[in-house]
């Protein structure tokens, strides 16, 4: 195992989470809503029981992090391997708590948003999902989100193309 030290570690976790958000995006905006819609279009769409296809998509995000975390661990990879390993893990499961938990109500709670950001990290994500085809979403990030009124001049612009049309099982926008 190598000398690294419990603050540069610690920067290294950090990092990786931030780094999370733009991997993050980067998935959303040109896998998932291109060649990997095949899967993602499932939360795209109200969800039939507990899971949806998209699902699928948090084991393929985990595989990165279990590598990393084994290999530091068993392999001799170093020090650096966990930390990046443990980074991913936590964007993971910051990103469950904000869009499974919060945004989605995947698990039942009381939680209103009260914070200028908390319902700005919402009402993007519902944006998002103001569409049902693979184009025309807008806000691919998730910690991170532009303001509504940037997100909803974007949709205006683009003709509201692929826009849903609302359906009697869906909640009004909060």
């Amino acid at each position: 195992m190598d000398a690294m030290t419990w603050p540069v570690g610690i920067f290294l976790f950090l990092l990786t989470i931030l780094a999370m958000e733009v991997v993050a995006y980067a998935a959303h905006r040109w896998v998932m809503h291109g060649p990997g819609w095949f899967l993602h279009k499932s939360h795209h769409r109200e969800r039939e029981g507990l899971f949806e296809a998209n699902d699928l998509y948090a084991l393929i995000f985990a595989i990165p992090s279990v590598l990393l975390i084994h290999s530091g661990v068993n392999l001799g990879w170093g020090s650096w391997a966990i930390w990046t390993g443990a980074g991913i893990a936590a964007y993971g499961a910051i990103y469950f708590g904000f869009h499974d938990v919060i945004v989605h109500r995947r698990v039942g709670h009381r939680y209103l948003p009260r914070s200028a950001y908390m319902k700005r990290i919402i009402q993007a994500h519902r944006l998002h999902h103001a569409t049902e085809t693979k184009d025309g979403s807008v806000s691919f990030g998730f910690i991170w989100a532009p303001r509504p009124q940037v997100l909803k001049a974007e949709l205006a612009r683009r003709g509201h193309a692929g826009i849903r049309t609302p359906s009697a099982r869906t909640r009004p926008e909060a």
